[in-house]
């Protein structure tokens, strides 16, 4: 392999020996895997690619290997927070997992799709990044309380049943702290159309269906509005300022004149049955740019970034919680399971006997100073035994220790944190001016807040049920020790003297029943007395509250109803920025056949944002979309589509600016694999000789063409005749030579993907002989050694 690293070198070298070459080779490795998807670091030299077979592999710039990790299930996106501290994968069952850069572990694991992801774009706020701290917000939460409690390392808590894997405690602490520091969205797309956009990556702020948008076109006499039809997402990208989303999507593009009542539109004033004609059943199938307005993430960031940090702490809370009870739950319930299988078998041997007494009776009999029954006497002396009791008893003390350690450092920690946290947003929702325009309800909030309380007087019931149970089950032991002994003739004087009272009582109310544990089912109803529940609801409405049966409601019940409410006060915001992200403008791109080609619905495409030098703000960024078109598309072949400017934030019409694009015709004789839009205003393109044999299987070419030298004609928008714009700027297409610009040939075929970095400024690009090469793009020689 080596030998045949530097055979490659030496064939790339003699190829452009008349000239320098550009793109200094860095490294060529050998490489066992097929590569589907790479993308590197945004802050660090680090490289994440994914195999064929789903596995994820991390490796430095020096392509030593950090991790491997395999989800078990396929990967079709990758994307890095834009911090570069974690990387999220969308599967095929349209699941999102969030992994730690440093060890890959596990962080999140969240279902926002039904459906294969197909794309994910993260961005941060760049108001924070240029160090804009007017509007940053402090989390009080840390002046009050210690540090988050975690989740409880005990049996019984498998992986799954939390969304956390891979040792849950210190990744998840740190996820949460470092996730908030800056305002960003996780934005995701399904082959079904539907986007999802996060904050922070794991609370969920919106979700669209890009089939249920529409778009009027400004220039037709109609108004007519446009939508997509059996549309599927190939990529969005979410502006630097958050402010637009560009979403890329192959669909059928329908002039929506169809009336509420069927199936008709409107024409001379009269409902007509629309032809294929009118409908572009044909003509109308292919890529499309759809422009989203998005501004509500910009303009209400602040007030966003308040709510997601407090409810995306107190989710983390509720996770925490419902381990806890989970832990709880199992120990307890595994613990009472081994006392009954010892004591349960004094009944069967009270029928043995023909007695027709019970174990309670024959326990109280023995307390009363009656004569020990054979059956009793026979189940301590034999079945139970001393040891068996040690057993039981070291069972329940063990148990009872893990719960109130449960309890005192995970389960109250977490309560009275996630009251303080609801706290904070009932302040947040009384401001209305601000919050109730992204959906933060005061009175779904004050819901919120009382059951949060009700679940904080919970828990402090059950742990004085829990220690009751505890005590009454030890002074019942003591007392049946102490029975073994006497009838064993052996001396009691070193156990502690039981109280008679307490063990009547536990002989009645808590042999046969179990409050711990029915504190622990959701399920179970609590019967509480007429007098005592009159004076709780006299004391609750006293106090100014709704909630009048909290006695009869378990932990775990009361529990689900703080869940439930916490859903519904949280599914306000979510759905009010959804029904706010509307399409404001949609650009047909290309056409396909009605029966594509896996070129057409696979062609590469790369979209970037860079500054515009024409522009007065500084910050303000143009977007570019770069796009192979097919070779069946509207009598193209071998071309690249370049748009520089599609989104636009005017509102008047008279105001709106056309796009710029132009056209790139790849030289006779070469294909594009893929490409790349590069900083400052350059694209890197990845070609192939188009013909090849088993004695001579190709080369391949690796271009870099400067955008900002290139003439951009205007591109008239979305209007009702000519659909598909770029076909008029045929005529203009620029004919792209090997011979000139920065060219570097590599002497073999090549794969996708490319991946190029921006920030580091190098290229890897995978070659048919399965070697991973990266190139050097800058020539600046202090950039070059920074990199070494």
């Amino acid at each position: 392999m080596a030998e045949e690293g530097e055979e490659l070198e030496v064939e790339m070298e003699a190829s452009a020996a008349s000239g320098p070459i550009p793109f200094q080779l860095q490294f060529d490795k050998p490489f066992p895997f097929q590569i589907k998807i790479a993308e590197w670091n945004p802050e660090k030299d680090l490289l994440a690619m994914v195999t064929e077979d789903s596995k994820v592999l991390l490796h430095r710039f020096n392509w030593q290997r950090l991790w491997t990790i395999s989800p078990g299930k396929c990967i079709t996106a990758l994307c890095w927070r834009p911090d570069g501290k974690a990387i999220s994968l969308g599967l095929e069952d349209g699941s999102i997992l969030l992994h730690d850069v440093e060890n890959g572990k596990l962080l999140r694991s969240i279902k926002s799709h039904n459906v294969a992801v197909v794309c994910l774009n993260w961005e941060e706020d760049t108001q924070l990044m240029r160090g804009d701290n007017k509007y940053t917000y402090e989390d009080r939460t840390m002046r009050f309380f210690p540090p988050a409690p975690t989740i409880p390392r005990m049996p019984g808590l498998g992986s799954g049943d939390t969304g956390l894997m891979d040792d849950p405690v210190e990744t998840y602490r740190d996820f949460s702290n470092s996730s908030h520091q800056r305002f960003n969205i996780l934005c995701s797309g399904d082959k079904d159309g539907f986007i999802c956009f996060s904050i922070f990556g794991i609370f969920p702020i919106g979700k669209i269906n890009i089939h249920k948008l529409s778009v009027s076109s400004p220039f037709s006499d109609k108004r007519a509005t446009y939508q997509l039809h059996n549309a599927s997402i190939r990529k969005v990208a979410l502006s630097k300022n958050l402010r637009q989303l560009v979403v890329l999507s192959l669909g059928e593009l329908v002039e929506d004149l169809v009336t509420l009542k069927g199936k008709f539109i409107h024409r001379d004033g009269e409902l007509v049955e629309p032809d294929k004609s009118s409908c572009g059943e044909d003509s109308s199938v292919g890529m499309h740019c759809l422009i989203l307005n998005t501004s509500i993430f910009l303009n209400r960031k602040n007030e966003l970034h308040q709510v997601a940090l407090q409810a995306s702490s107190i989710e983390d809370l509720i996770e925490v919680v419902r381990a806890s009870l989970s832990v709880m739950s199992k120990q307890w319930s595994d613990t009472i399971t081994s006392f009954h299988e010892k004591f349960d078998s004094l009944s069967s041997l009270i029928v043995d006997h023909g007695l027709e007494s019970n174990s309670q009776d024959e326990f109280l009999s023995l307390l009363f100073g009656a004569r020990t029954s054979p059956a009793l006497h026979q189940f301590l002396v034999n079945s139970l035994g001393e040891v068996g009791l040690k057993r039981v008893s070291k069972a329940v003390d063990n148990a009872g220790k893990d719960l109130h350690v449960v309890v005192h450092e995970h389960l109250q920690p977490a309560v009275e944190i996630i009251g303080f946290r609801i706290g904070e947003l009932r302040g947040l929702s009384r401001w209305r001016a601000r919050y109730q325009t992204i959906g933060l309800d005061e009175k779904l909030i004050d819901n919120a807040t009382e059951k949060a309380g009700m679940l904080h007087v919970q828990v402090e019931r059950f742990s004085r049920v829990l220690a009751t149970v505890l005590y009454q089950l030890q002074n019942f032991f003591n007392w049946v020790s102490k029975c073994i002994k006497i009838l064993l003739s052996d001396p009691t004087d070193q156990i502690q003297p039981p109280n008679s009272e307490l063990v009547v009582i536990f002989l009645k109310f808590l042999l046969d029943h179990d409050p711990v544990g029915q504190l622990l089912e959701a399920d179970h109803t609590i019967d509480v007395d007429p007098d005592t529940k009159q004076r709780v609801e006299q004391l609750v409405m006293f106090g100014g509250f709704l909630d009048t049966k909290f006695l009869e409601r378990t932990l775990a019940n009361e529990f689900s109803q703080l869940e439930q409410c916490l859903k519904e006060a949280f599914l306000m915001p979510f759905t009010t920025i959804s029904k706010k992200i509307h399409c404001e403008d949609l650009l047909p791109l290309y056409p396909i056949p009605s029966s594509p080609v896996a070129s057409s619905l696979h062609a590469p495409t790369s979209i970037s944002y860079y500054k515009d030098n024409r522009d007065s703000s500084p910050h303000d960024l143009v977007d570019y979309i770069c796009f192979r078109i097919p070779d069946e598309s509207m009598d193209l072949t071998n071309c690249i589509g370049i748009i520089r400017g599609s989104t636009n934030t005017s509102s008047s019409i008279k105001d709106i600016s056309s796009p710029g694009a132009v056209l790139l015709c790849i030289p006779d004789g070469y294909h594009c694999m893929d490409l790349s839009l590069y900083k400052q205003r350059e694209i890197v393109l990845l070609l192939n000789e188009a013909i090849t044999t088993s004695e001579s299987p190709g080369r391949s070419w690796m271009m870099m063409v400067q955008i900002s030298d290139l003439s951009f004609m205007p591109l008239s928008r979305l209007g009702p005749a000519n659909l598909w714009k770029l076909h008029e700027l045929k005529a203009s297409a620029l004919d792209l030579h090997i011979e000139n610009g920065k060219v570097r040939c590599i002497p073999h075929p090549v794969t996708t993907p490319l991946a190029v970095s921006a920030s580091r400024g190098v290229a890897c690009v995978f070659s048919s002989r399965r070697h991973a090469l990266v190139f050097i793009l800058d020539e600046d020689e202090d950039e070059t050694s920074d990199m070494e």
